[in-house]
């Protein structure tokens, strides 16, 4: 039971009167396991208080209030157990300034301000508790401290049909029920989960979702996603001096990628890079769009002047305050960089500002040109806008939506042609509406295929999973982390070496030794095709019968046929390369059986990336 939220008195080493009435049962049964237990008896029965976090996890790490203020807490009765180990993790990181393991799920800096609330604290810490020792299913959602965040689009994901799942406290859309009967947020148990590591009773309205992005269009609430937006005469040096990959312009002396689609740093460019750290290790995965001098988008606050840069930085959800905070430390001259050059830059977080959502699928030019004409009258021939030529990959343009200005950025987290829709967070509804009409309209005039099935359906996040890893796209907190480097996580191709960034002497150190120097790898890999079992996470992979690594996340890729996964391959001796990953005889344990996999380096799905710039 948890204290009485504001009465807990201060019992560091305290201990309480135990309540007999309700140990005596569980005491007399485990003395029952250990049957001399009951003559021996015990000379000490402690009974104490013991922290629980929200998500039995322990919160360790630098405070990202306070630089240099390290906490080790929460460790949810395994203290004693995990003591040394945590203590050998803090002392690393206070003496280099780095962490040396992975943390992104023990990082203090995962909390937000609503998880300190004495509400939040007293709902969640029992079921916290009991779930310690529970099995922990895959698909398993916390009941308690539920609501916490809403969409602005709630309401029309709930009458879709919607099965919300808690995600950093959002009631996202996980899947949507054919039948429109989904769970909502306040009771999750209104439809109860048989809990089960097989396929879960509602894969086929998850496969339906998944088909419709690959044949035909979708759209998913993306709004809980972490947006800062970076303004100041030093905001672009700023962000080039994180970023691996070129978001600025600064110092640029060429206008075009090598592929031809833009260098990601004029104005209405949208740039995907990593930030590292010192060390080269990923810090952070996500995205920058240069903004147009002196504009804003609807829903952002004005522009410190019509002469200054601005830039939208958008990250995971999970990654918020270690975003938040590595941006603001840069900001003063605290990076871990040890550089101490402070920038003349702001930051400001507007992720409850601006919603957020993703049109994907071959089809999506089509409703979002007749969504735009909707806007401007029949005759209009803005559809130019959004054309290939106009709006090629990577490009960020203004548009009108109905009533709403919207920022539009090409970009594509399934693989599909698609667009991002940035839009002020209380016309989001009304934009989501305009999506919709405009697609029925198409459909009515048998627009963009025929047949019984809907146009533009909404998708959730559970066939985000299972497209994002049918191309291999990549996922911070779950396939990479801080222990990574760029040539191991398959992400080299952000690094611009034609400037500087945090960490580039340890990627040019590495890319120095070839592919030869790589001792891990990050690939995909997948079950053999037929009526292949689930992948979850931690699944142990082989080849020729040794242990080369392990999921790092898995999914189901419906239109592979198969379950697909990222596993972190380390095989000493051997030189990670094409060929390595083509032969040998590779398998994954799942409970115990081993299945006949393939693994590969490039994309399993549209490895050429055709369908993406069509």
């Amino acid at each position: 039971a948890a204290w009485e939220p504001g009465k807990a008195p201060n019992l560091s080493f305290g201990e309480l009167d135990p309540d007999w009435d309700r140990l005596a049962p569980y005491l007399e049964k485990a003395m029952g396991r250990v049957p001399a237990t009951l003559e021996i008896g015990a000379k000490k029965f402690f009974c104490g208080p013991e922290s629980f976090t929200p998500d039995n996890s322990p919160v360790i790490g630098e405070a990202p209030e306070l630089k240099n203020y390290f906490v080790a807490a929460g460790m949810n009765s395994i203290g004693i157990l995990t003591g040394g180990g945590v203590g050998r993790l803090v002392a690393q990181w206070i003496t280099t300034g780095l962490p040396d393991m992975d943390v992104t799920g023990v990082n203090v800096d995962r909390f937000q301000p609503f998880h300190a609330t004495q509400r939040f604290r007293a709902a969640r810490a029992g079921e916290a508790l009991g779930d310690t020792y529970k099995c922990h299913y895959p698909y398993k959602q916390k009941g308690s401290a539920r609501g916490v965040k809403r969409s602005p689009l709630h309401s029309r994901l709930e009458e879709a049909g919607a099965s919300f799942r808690d995600v950093s406290a959002f009631e996202c859309a996980d899947w949507f029920s054919p039948s429109g009967a989904g769970s909502g947020p306040a009771d999750p148990s209104r439809r109860p989960e048989p809990h089960s590591w097989e396929r879960p009773h509602w894969f086929g309205a998850w496969a339906a979702e998944h088909r419709a992005i690959r044949e035909r269009c979708g759209v998913i609430d993306m709004s809980f996603m972490s947006k800062f937006l970076v303004q100041g005469n030093e905001a672009g040096a700023l962000l080039e001096r994180l970023s691996t990959a070129r978001v600025s312009g600064e110092g640029l002396t060429r206008g075009r990628t090598r592929d031809g689609q833009g260098c990601g740093c004029e104005e209405g460019a949208i740039t995907y890079t990593q930030w590292l750290n010192r060390e080269g290790g990923i810090e952070a995965d996500l995205t920058v769009t240069k903004l147009p001098a002196g504009r804003m988008p609807h829903g952002l606050p004005a522009p410190l002047a019509t002469d200054s840069p601005a830039f939208l930085v958008v990250a995971t959800d999970t990654a918020h305050r270690h975003v938040e905070t590595r941006l603001r430390r840069y900001v003063r001259g605290q990076g871990d960089d040890r550089s101490a050059k402070p920038f003349k830059a702001t930051v400001t977080d507007v992720s409850g500002a601006l919603a957020q959502l993703t049109l994907q699928g071959p089809q999506s030019r089509l409703v979002l040109e007749r969504a735009i004409a909707s806007t401007a009258g029949p005759a209009s021939r803005i559809e130019s806008k959004v054309s290939d030529a106009a709006l090629p990959f990577r490009g960020a343009v203004e548009l009108e939506v109905g009533f709403a200005s919207v920022l539009c950025a090409r970009i594509t987290y399934v693989g599909e042609l698609g667009f991002e829709l940035y839009c002020a967070a209380e016309q989001a509804v009304h934009v989501w509406d305009v999506l919709f009409e405009a697609a029925a309209e198409l459909k009515a005039e048998g627009v963009g295929g025929g047949g019984s099935d809907d146009l533009l359906v909404p998708v959730g996040l559970k066939a985000l999973g299972s497209l994002r890893l049918e191309k291999g796209y990549r996922d911070y907190g779950h396939d990479l982390d801080a222990t990574d480097s760029l040539l191991e996580a398959g992400l080299g191709f952000t690094a611009d070496l034609s400037k500087d960034f945090v960490g580039k002497a340890k990627f040019e150190e590495a890319k120095a030794g070839g592919v030869k120097g790589l001792k891990r790898r990050l690939a995909q890999v997948m079950l053999a095709s037929g009526e292949s079992p689930m992948l979850h996470h931690a699944e142990v992979v082989y080849r020729d019968g040794r242990v080369v690594g392990d999921v790092r996340s898995g999914s189901f890729g419906h239109t592979l046929g198969a379950a697909v996964g990222l596993v972190m391959v380390q095989d000493e001796g051997h030189t990670l390369n094409h060929v390595y990953f083509s032969q040998g005889i590779w398998e994954v344990d799942i409970a115990g059986k081993r299945y006949p996999a393939t693994c590969s380096l490039k994309p399993l799905y549209d490895p050429k990336n055709e369908r993406i710039k069509a």
